[in-house]
């Protein structure tokens, strides 16, 4: 379930919002002054925060602002100060969206839905991309690349390198190596993935330096950073 964090001191206008979220079955929690807003926002892990831009105590600015300092939990500035000047102030103190009252509920519940697909699609535009020092690797198009150089790698060898990157810091064991990349019923021998390690390493690898693939004598292999 989404949570969200309302800021807003017009309690009927923060009653009517929570009701409204609440039906769409959000986990929504309200905090009427710009102190405690913050402090929840500080405080616990959100989903989109709606912030009211007058607040009593700290103002909507300087709660965004702070906020922005330190998380990157997207922010809709909620408010009545309409113009484009409090419109630019308010994202470049750290806001993605800026909706003006009065508004819609539905458009509100719009704006909120963008907010959630732009996450999804940053997370999953992250899930697709595996970096190592200057390896980075492109699950979807397949391409390896260091630094501004494309290896080519066949297709053991890329599914073993993501198996590494996948698993930074943790010892894999050649059992486990093969169970990845060959599959549990595959009928060969551990050995094979000494072999493509070596193979992997040498497209891999620049003379003289350490290797991405370190040996962990009796166990196995560890890409560790």
């Amino acid at each position: 379930m989404k949570r969200i964090l309302l800021i807003e001191d017009e309690r009927n206008l923060a009653r009517f919002i929570e009701l409204e979220l609440r039906h769409e079955s959000f986990a929504i929690v309200t905090a009427f002054d710009g102190d405690y807003g913050l402090e929840l926002a500080l405080r616990e892990d959100w989903d989109v925060i709606l912030l009211d831009l007058m607040l009593p105590g700290l103002n909507g600015m300087e709660v965004c602002r702070r906020i922005r300092a330190v998380k990157a939990t997207p922010i809709m500035m909620l408010t009545a100060r309409d113009s484009i000047t409090d419109r630019v102030l308010g994202l470049d103190s750290g806001a993605d969206d800026y909706l003006p009252k009065p508004f819609a509920i539905e458009e509100l519940l719009a704006r909120i839905r963008v907010v959630f697909r732009r996450q999804e699609k940053k997370i999953e535009e992250k899930r697709s991309i595996l970096s190592f020092h200057e390896l980075c690797v492109d699950l979807d198009t397949r391409e390896v690349r260091k630094g501004d150089v494309t290896i080519e790698l066949t297709k053991r060898e890329f599914s073993l390198l993501v198996a590494f990157m996948e698993n930074t810091n943790r010892v894999l064991a050649r059992e486990t190596l093969l169970d990845k990349v060959w599959g549990f019923e595959a009928a060969v021998d551990t050995n094979v993935v000494d072999v493509y390690v070596r193979y992997l390493r040498n497209k891999i690898d620049s003379p003289g330096e350490t290797s991405y693939i370190q040996t962990q004598r009796g166990i196995g292999y560890v890409m560790r950073k």
